[in-house]
């Protein structure tokens, strides 16, 4: 906390969702880095270092995971409220993550899947990212964000100057590192041409095809790549398969996902697609914030 008659620092809250807390281990992963952060800004609140609570109001509130229950909804809304800067960090925040997959089956057929008791759980019935219910100021992509990203975000806070984040491809970063094109050399199929990237191309890097953990780059082109996955002798389900990854709720990914038979393993509990949703018994409207 700032001493007396210093000039106070920012505070700032890290809140959690429905998510694994894996990107609130990659600040914890900070260290040393953190231990010079801690001395410029006030950490109010922080699930996975601290039972520690505070009120707000806050300058920032990084987000992880999605909105998936009505207290979630509930909760995000209130800190909204009390953020003056809401940043939401990993995929489950910025697209709904893994658990969004449930969005193409039927709510209480998938809860009675699952649990033993769904009359104990009490879930919306789609798993949504923080955007489609309130205004978001910045995000930070990835399963898990990326350290160096998540570094220059803080630094360009505590200077006031706008951040500097990549916006191209995981395609560039293969390219600068000097590997042979997976898809190209070896037919494995890649979502390194539409995904953005963040994670220097870990994968391709182990001759393995991109995941899409940091979601579509703007203007993706997801339709195209899907029909290139065809050609390459995939069926069209297979062909899907590949962008029901993480960030399989985020456009474009969820439109090609949907198109080509949606999530592989929802086929008996499907139900209407995504956009055909009834959002009233949320009480919210999604994207009714807008980012």
């Amino acid at each position: 906390m700032a001493r007396a008659g210093s000039t106070p620092h920012p505070r700032l809250a890290v809140v959690k969702l429905a998510s694994c807390d894996g990107c609130q281990l990659m600040l914890l992963n900070l260290e040393d880095a953190l231990l010079e952060i801690a001395e410029r800004i006030d950490i109010v609140e922080f699930p996975e270092a601290t039972t520690h609570h505070s009120s707000g109001p806050y300058d920032v509130v990084l987000v992880e995971g999605s909105v998936s229950t009505p207290e979630q909804l509930e909760q995000i809304h209130e800190i909204r409220r009390e953020a003056k800067h809401l940043v939401t960090i990993g995929a489950c925040a910025t697209a709904g993550g893994i658990q969004a997959m449930r969005n193409w089956a039927n709510h209480e057929a998938f809860r009675a899947a699952v649990y033993a008791h769904p009359e104990y759980v009490e879930s919306l019935a789609t798993a949504q990212p923080v955007a489609d219910y309130v205004k978001v100021d910045a995000e930070l992509r990835g399963c898990p964000i990326d350290a160096g990203q998540l570094m220059e975000f803080v630094t360009a806070l505590l200077t006031g100057r706008r951040p500097n984040l990549p916006d191209e491809a995981v395609c560039a970063a293969c390219k600068r590192a000097g590997r042979v094109c997976v898809m190209v050399a070896k037919g494995i199929p890649c979502l390194g041409p539409v995904t953005m990237t963040g994670c220097g191309a870990l994968c391709p890097g182990f001759d393995r095809g991109c995941y899409g953990c940091f979601g579509p780059r703007e203007q993706a082109n997801a339709p195209s790549l899907s029909r290139q996955f065809v050609e390459m002798g995939r069926t069209p389900a297979e062909a899907g398969r590949f962008f029901a990854g993480f960030t399989g709720y985020a456009e474009p990914f969820r439109t090609v996902l949907t198109e080509l038979g949606g999530v592989p393993g929802t086929t008996a509990i499907a139900s209407a697609g995504p956009a055909d949703r009834d959002h009233s018994a949320t009480g919210a409207s999604p994207r009714a914030g807008g980012k």
